[in-house]
């Protein structure tokens, strides 16, 4: 107590002593009272001096009615405040940066990675900035214990440093291309090439030109795995950075929300599958880079589904493609087994289900999906349970399970609106219906109430959709729609709403339900007598699903290949290129030049 009592005293009187100092003229910068409390205040006593500022403050305040002098000495006392929060913050900053300098330190060899990766989880609040990571490498430089200390350390400028290299030229590849092809698929250039050619750091060049070759990243990790962990550190934070960056840049991009928003969310998976592909690369080669490489991935996965505009309908594969989409879902899987029960969990799990179902992997769908679905019970994610109701009820119908599919969807549309889930009760009322069409041409039941309940069922879903401003919903709701007219033999009323649908999908970027759309338009145009635009649509629909690999691209196939038997060869192919400009605006030339590689597969099947 007489300890306290004696600070106190010292610490009025150093109050004091500034406020006189400032009222005789003799203060001319803030940095002077800074420094008068730096050398003053002894550190774990900032509650002694700020209670007692704040009984100057206090004091005065209540003088000033009284004392012409108590404003200018309330001045000087709130400068010393100002500057008292400026030492807290400083103070803070380089105590956590002590804390975060032990905790590399002391971790093991094996996890010092990790351990430095935690401070940099953009997700958490407390995340080191770009000015900190700099302190925290002369902090571990200064004190360094072992070789890998010191490598971290350097890794940690180097990697600060070719970020500073890359960041002017973050986006310039978006201007060396047309937006419309923007992503990472196949068929779209990416940043990696234009990167590749602005920086000479070896291990990075040597990852960008993997991925601009298309190239296996795990062979890269197999073959560098003994390359120095400052090398890896340099590369790793140079790969949060380009990320963070893109993701913020398509964010705010006013030109085109729904564009920008799913590059942004193709950005954080591509960036985590490139981390998922270098921790297996690690798998028993180096326990300290599988680590560190698995935690980014992990990072960027929880970062995405905490996301308010996570897409728990679908479309995110939009700028996937091909081989891509498949070693999304492969890179992805088993990582996911170790990681622990939680609301982002669930949420990846059902964009991966989703994801399986358009490959037509309807058993590795619903596994994905019921997990999924037990998980967001757990952690009372509501919108995410009744999404993956919704999943499971699309999945049955296309397993031709239609009383499943009913009961699933009916148990969204229930439960959505119990708990306000508008976007949730659109999708369900959309499944009721289509699902209810397709249940009732299986039995036979033809009578027009049934049917008329039905797309009633999908115009209530379409009309919430709109109002909501959902691309993907109102794309579902519009295939649906126009698919059960087509089931139905009202080829008409389908060509309006699959057009319609069409937008939708275009719009949201979904790839999927553009080839549905596609098919659907093409086995109409077929019913009307139409053979040119349907050959015209079937060849967009086979092309594009066969592309995304799912395996609905036979339907089309299928169509055209009845289409070729009721005409010569001559004449199936004066069709084809009747239609050819019109296809190579959508796929281009080598899309359109693919069509009878992919006709002939089919033929060989």
């Amino acid at each position: 107590m007489s300890e306290t009592n004696s600070l106190a005293t010292r610490y009025h009187a150093l109050i004091d002593s500034i406020v006189d100092i400032t009222l005789q003229g003799k203060i001319r910068s803030k940095e002077q009272v800074y420094r008068m409390l730096v050398k003053d205040i002894e550190s774990g006593t900032g509650e002694i001096f700020e209670r007692i500022l704040d009984e100057h403050i206090n004091k005065t305040k209540a003088q000033l009615e009284t004392k012409l002098k108590a404003t200018r000495v309330l001045r000087a006392l709130e400068t010393i405040d100002g500057e008292w929060k400026r030492w807290q913050h400083e103070n803070q900053t380089d105590a956590a940066i002590a804390t975060a300098t032990e905790q590399i330190k002391n971790a093991e060899s094996s996890h010092s990675l990790a351990s430095f990766l935690k401070l940099i989880d953009s997700s958490n609040a407390q995340n080191l900035t770009r000015e900190q990571l700099q302190k925290l490498s002369q902090s571990l430089k200064a004190s360094s214990n072992s070789s890998e200390t010191l490598e971290l350390a350097n890794g940690i400028i180097d990697g600060l440093n070719a970020f500073v290299i890359l960041e002017p030229d973050l986006i310039g590849w978006i201007y060396e291309q047309n937006k419309s092809a923007l992503g990472f698929g196949e068929e779209k250039q990416g940043p990696w090439h234009w990167w590749e050619k602005k920086i000479d750091r070896p291990l990075a060049k040597m990852l960008f030109q993997n991925l601009t070759n298309n190239e296996s990243i795990r062979l890269l990790a197999e073959r560098s795995y003994q390359v120095e962990l400052r090398a890896w550190v340099e590369l790793i934070i140079l790969l949060q950075y380009l990320q963070q960056g893109l993701v913020k840049w398509f964010d705010q991009q006013p030109y085109n929300a729904k564009f920008g928003q799913r590059l942004s969310y193709s950005t954080l998976l591509t960036f985590a599958v490139i981390f998922a592909q270098l921790s297996q690369g690690f798998e028993g080669r180096n326990n300290n880079l599988k680590e560190g490489c698995f935690l980014m991935m992990l990072q960027l996965l929880r970062q995405f589904a905490r996301r308010k505009d996570f897409p728990l309908y679908g479309g995110i594969f939009a700028s996937f493609s091909g081989d891509n989409l498949r070693e999304t879902l492969t890179y992805f899987d088993d990582p996911l087994k170790e990681v622990e029960r939680t609301q982002e969990k669930a949420r990846i799990l059902t964009l991966l289900a989703y994801s399986q179902r358009t490959l037509g992997n309807y058993e590795r769908a619903k596994s994905f999906h019921l997990e999924a679905l037990e998980i967001a019970r757990e952690a009372l994610d509501k919108p995410c349970e009744i999404a993956n109701l919704n999943h499971l009820s699309r999945i049955y119908i296309y397993e031709k399970t239609y009383d499943e599919a009913i009961s699933y969807s009916q148990r969204a549309l229930v439960f959505s609106r119990q708990v306000g889930d508008k976007l949730g009760e659109a999708n369900g009322l959309i499944n009721v219906g289509y699902s209810e069409v397709f249940r009732a041409r299986e039995i036979e039941q033809m009578e027009p109430e049934i049917y008329e309940s039905a797309i009633n069922y999908l115009e209530q879903g379409l009309t919430l959709a709109e109002r909501l401003g959902e691309y993907q919903s109102q794309a579902l709701g519009y295939n649906s729609l126009g698919i059960a007219y087509v089931v139905l033999s009202q080829p008409a009323a389908a060509i309006t709403a699959l057009e319609k649908g069409n937008q939708m999908a275009l719009n949201s970027g979904d790839v999927y339900l553009q080839g549905l759309n596609f098919t659907y338009l093409a086995e109409a145009y077929y019913t009307l007598g139409n053979l040119s635009t349907s050959v015209y649509y079937s060849c967009l629909g086979m092309y594009l699903l066969e592309q995304i690999q799912s395996s609905e691209w036979r339907q089309c196939a299928g169509l055209l290949m009845v289409i070729k038997g009721q005409m010569t060869a001559e004449e199936f192919q004066k069709i084809l290129e009747q239609n050819r400009p019109q296809i190579i605006k959508f796929i281009g030339v080598d899309g359109y030049d693919e069509l009878p590689k992919i006709l002939e597969r089919y033929r060989g099947q």
